[in-house]
């Protein structure tokens, strides 16, 4: 079988490799670190087996691979796959869930606590001097935050959602859900609400809902009206979750506290992105994923994937 890796890169950043997958009976494995859309083709012509994380399969790509089999994303989200041209043709689509779970949670805090706490303003600031030119032991020129009875509003109650709300409890926090699951199916501790009164009572509101006709620009002029002005907002699911001009327009007229995202509509970020010179808006580089921990169970994962479509057992299917 011969198998095509088509952005590995991403996956083992140097510090982890594809020596398992490599390892599996009867397998020619060719790796490459990134694939242009123009070489997609070309690469994959001979493959039965193609694994991607971010480059695209279409249909006509799909249609002109005489030998592809199986198609593994290295990603929870497979949008990158026309799903039903591989159906089409009988070629089974399989994902990564739930991998990253624990690294996106955990961004999400590391975000909020920054806004809250402007850790990040006050290293930066030590490092300049300032805190040796105080006249008291301690000094201080931002307002601090206490999480402690804020309402923590999550949109999507899926796995990082579910752990997200979890956290959020922890800090003693009013924890709301907009999420299609029933009240008797929440965690302990989590209600649910409409989106018009999330939107109404959030001080903090996470989004971790798929990208879908439904949900784009769910943020927008009308929805950020709704908001408090001293709401913090974060994204750690999709880009176009958010309309980023009406929310750099919002954060310029001081609408809201505060964007904490790690997630762009077009990524790499384009340099006329607005939310780049937005005040109080915190940008990380789509990097909730890519824990090292993350990063080796999507490959170990990815490997389980493929060993079990070989024994004729395929799991984590998607189509």
């Amino acid at each position: 079988m011969r198998i095509v890796i088509l952005d590995g890169f991403t996956a083992t950043q140097n510090d982890l490799n594809w020596d398992a997958l490599q390892a599996l009976p009867d397998v020619e494995v060719c790796i490459y670190d990134r694939t242009p859309a123009d070489k997609t083709l070309e690469r994959c012509y001979e493959a039965d087996a193609i694994l991607t994380n971010k480059v695209i399969i279409n249909r006509d790509t799909i249609e002109a691979l005489p030998h592809l089999r199986y198609i593994g994303v290295l990603a929870t989200g497979y949008n990158v796959v026309d799903i039903e041209a591989a159906r089409d043709r009988g070629i089974v689509v399989t994902n990564i869930p739930a991998y990253s779970t624990p690294s996106v949670a955990q961004l999400v805090f590391a975000h909020l606590l920054n806004v809250t706490n402007q850790i990040a303003h006050y290293a930066e600031a030590n490092r300049m001097g300032r805190w040796t030119l105080s006249k008291d032991f301690m000094w201080m020129d931002t307002p601090l935050t206490e999480l402690m009875g804020k309402t923590f509003v999550v949109y999507g109650l899926g796995s990082i959602g579910g752990q997200v709300a979890q956290i959020a409890t922890t800090f003693g926090m009013r924890v709301l859900a907009v999420t299609r699951k029933d009240e008797s199916e929440l965690p302990k501790g989590v209600h649910k609400v409409s989106w018009e009164q999330a939107l109404a009572e959030a001080d903090i509101l996470s989004l971790h809902c798929p990208l879908t006709e439904q949900t784009r620009e769910m943020i927008n002029k009308h929805s950020l009206r709704q908001m408090k002005p001293t709401a913090i907002l974060i994204n750690t699911g999709r880009g176009p979750l958010v309309d980023e001009a009406a929310l750099a327009e919002a954060l310029s007229q001081n609408r809201l506290a505060a964007y904490c995202a790690d997630v762009l509509t077009v990524e790499p970020a384009r340099a006329d992105n607005p939310l780049l010179t937005a005040p109080r808006c915190y940008l990380t580089p789509h990097i909730a994923w890519a824990s090292h921990e993350a990063r080796q169970r999507l490959i170990q994962t990815a490997t389980q994937n493929l060993s079990a479509f070989i024994s004729g057992k395929p799991v984590n299917v998607v189509n």
